[in-house]
């Protein structure tokens, strides 16, 4: 096979041992899935030292957590014994086979190639061959510890002359992991001289390198005194009890394990007193063979001390301390939690766009999830925005917000008392980034009454009534994005709907040539993303408000990439149906047909023959939809709101929303349930509109 018959190969090549290879190529897998490639995963030859009847973990990987094709790879003392007695053509022949079961149903396939472990000849000689065999581009994978931008060109040149027919194969880009902060990972992209791409510069991040309480266990030898939760702890930190109580309370944090001789009492009695007033501990370590005295083990029986693992070593402190340090901090094989959020904060260090240039490839016009979320944090830091967050002490927001600030998806501002901000987000263990603003109400209330008072004169509103309400931190928020001091608002996780939205009613007003506002649902099915309106603020549009919110639909859904084809939802298709519910939707068909022509539309339409093409085909032979809507919108708020409860719960579809529309400037609200990663898309959904 030459290097032309498969221009969509990349072959991941390792320039030293410890580079996190599989981690990266699972990275690499995810960011291109979400660019909506078709991608495939191959791993020609297992990693020696695989024990019989375990799976390879990049391909088991590829399978579960990215749901990509990937098959099992050749064993290692087959592919050593071909090369040894002189078989190697017939090893490629059954790599180019196992790889072209994958190939022909995808765009890319990603090749992980072998780490020079065991057999470094071996493990050498054959990522050259399988390069040459597939005809596959070069991906070299960096260690950050090893390599800086001074010689990174120098290391990639020299892996395409190593593995790459003396350079004559391309080297598609570079992929450098384990760089030791953020800050390194910046510095290597600004000062970098490499001439291929820079895919990704990853950072160490410590949180992924937690390892289970249970693997520690197991890998020391430690008896355990009390379970607790041993099965579920992870261990960010451990610490030592050198000093005395005072200084041990100062540095204990959410998991960290504490080790201790069994004599030391007063650290015990510490530990115990953080661990009673709410601190996340992941367990306290006694050494020396000395358990802790029957009187203090006491304390540690009752809630909610006992969901505290307790363990005991016979080594010293000393020694336990250095095996802790030294324990590897690889993913463990039966470890999917962490593998799954090692994969996702990977991919998002990766650039594919370089990729996609070279593939020239026409990506999957289908807005499925994962593309719709990736699309949704690319779009709000195309040009981030100042997004008030007047819940600024709720633990969730605090953190969406930080992550926020570290992916650049939008600069937050946490309205509330920063000593209390700062205590919470030190108890629940969050870095807060130094682009996070924290503004103490009481410090600018009074700057918003006059322009309150301004905005409410015609409801006859008085200073002192204004400085009153605007002691409810969402009015605060809502008057600084009604002055301009913020693009957008984002409330909910505590507050109820109405009081998120009945302040950007008074306060913020409709936009130009909008006379409702109304909200749409992004509902995240298997396999698209349907656009559900108007589920959450009018009870009941006339034919003219519904034509308006079909309209405000179809402009959200195509401002975050999905189509919009518009089906006037009814419990009639066509002219089947009579009544005046029917009418109001056919009139409201035939208005947005007037005023936007240029949209696919139809109504009224029943859900089925607008969603599925072979009911559309009977009921609605002639609908411009063919059974393919991508927007929905309901007749009243009646039907909205229970067809999309009915879909989240039903189908465990998961929903982005309410985001209104028609608002001069956007506000959204979040679910009193929402989850962190809700409320970091609704960031991300509010920066969008505040751009467009």
């Amino acid at each position: 096979m030459d290097a032309n018959s498969n221009p969509h190969t990349f072959y991941l090549v390792p320039v030293s041992r410890e580079v996190g290879l599989t981690s990266m190529a699972l990275g690499l897998v995810r960011a291109l899935v979400q660019a909506g490639v078709k991608v495939g995963f191959v791993k020609p030859v297992v990693q020696p030292g695989l024990l019989p009847g375990h799976e390879d973990l990049g391909s088991h990987y590829a399978r579960k957590l990215c749901g990509v094709a990937a098959p099992d790879p050749i064993a290692f003392e087959h592919a050593a014994e071909l090369v040894r007695t002189g078989q190697l053509p017939t090893l490629m022949e059954e790599i180019v086979a196992l790889v072209a079961t994958v190939r022909a149903h995808c765009d890319v396939v990603v090749v992980e190639g072998m780490i020079a472990d065991a057999d470094i000849q071996i493990a050498t000689r054959l990522n050259v061959e399988i390069a040459r065999s597939l005809g596959a581009e070069l991906i070299p994978v960096v260690s950050g510890e090893r390599h800086g931008a001074d010689d990174l060109d120098a290391v990639v040149t020299l892996a395409g002359q190593q593995y790459g027919d003396g350079g004559r194969r391309p080297v598609a880009g570079v992929l450098v992991n384990m760089l030791e902060d953020a800050a390194a990972a910046a510095k290597l992209r600004a000062d970098s001289n490499v001439k291929v791409p820079l895919l990704a510069a990853v950072p160490q991040a410590n949180d992924l390198a937690a390892p289970r309480l249970t693997d520690i266990v197991d890998s020391l030898g430690l008896e355990v005194l009390q379970a607790g939760n041993l099965a579920t702890t992870r261990v960010a930190k451990t610490l030592v009890a050198a000093g005395g109580p005072e200084t041990l309370l100062q540095h204990l944090r959410p998991d960290t394990l504490v080790v201790t001789p069994g004599d030391r009492s007063d650290a015990i009695v510490a530990t115990s007193l953080a661990g009673q007033q709410g601190m996340p501990l992941a367990g306290l370590l006694l050494t020396c063979g000395e358990p802790m005295a029957p009187g203090l083990m006491q304390r540690f029986t009752a809630a909610p001390l006992d969901r505290m693992s307790i363990l005991m070593s016979q080594e010293d402190t000393f020694t336990v301390g250095a095996k802790l340090a030294q324990l590897t901090h690889h993913v463990g094989a039966d470890d999917p939690e962490l593998t799954e959020r090692l994969i996702a904060f990977i991919a998002g260090k990766i650039t594919v766009a370089p990729l996609l240039a070279r593939l020239k490839l026409a990506t999957d016009t289908l807005m499925s999830p994962p593309i719709f979320r990736h699309r949704l944090v690319e779009l709000a830091r195309s040009a981030p925005k100042r997004i008030v967050l007047p819940e600024g002490d709720e633990p969730r927001t605090i953190r969406a917000a930080a992550i926020c600030a570290e992916k650049g998806i939008a600069q937050c501002v946490l309205l509330g008392s920063p000593s209390k901000i700062h205590a919470i987000a030190a108890a629940e263990g969050i870095t807060l980034p130094g682009s996070i603003e924290i503004i103490d109400p009481d410090g600018i209330r009074r700057n918003y009454v006059a322009p309150m008072v301004e905005l409410r004169k015609a409801k006859g509103l008085t200073a002192p009534q204004a400085e009153k309400q605007l002691e409810d931190t969402v009015v605060l928020g809502t008057m600084m994005l009604a002055q301009g001091d913020v693009d957008g608002l984002v409330s909910g996780a505590v507050h109820t709907t109405a009081s998120t939205i009945r302040p950007a009613l008074q306060l913020i007003k409709t936009a130009p040539g909008s006379s409702i506002v109304s909200s749409v649902f992004f509902m995240l099915l298997p396999d698209q993303v349907l656009v559900y309106g108007d589920c959450a603020i009018n009870p009941d549009p006339t034919a003219t408000e519904l034509a308006e919110i079909a309209m405000q639909s179809a402009d959200s859904a195509k401002s975050f990439g999905v189509e919009p084809r518009v089906a006037m939802i009814s419990y009639s298709t066509g002219s089947s149906g009579a009544g005046s519910d029917v009418e109001k939707v056919r009139e409201a068909t035939a208005l947005v047909r007037q005023r936007r022509p240029e949209l696919i539309i139809d109504g009224p339409i029943q859900y089925d023959a607008a969603s599925v093409e072979s009911v559309g085909a009977q009921k609605a032979p002639g609908s411009p939809l063919h059974g393919h809507a991508t927007v929905f919108v309901f007749p009243d708020l009646n039907t909205g709101n229970t067809t999309y409860k009915a879909v989240q719960r039903s189908a465990n579809v998961v929903s982005v929303g309410p985001m209104l529309q028609g608002l001069r400037k956007p506000v959204n609200d979040l679910s009193r349930g929402a989850l962190v990663d809700d409320i970091i898309f609704t960031i991300a959904l509010t920066a969008i509109q505040a751009q467009n």
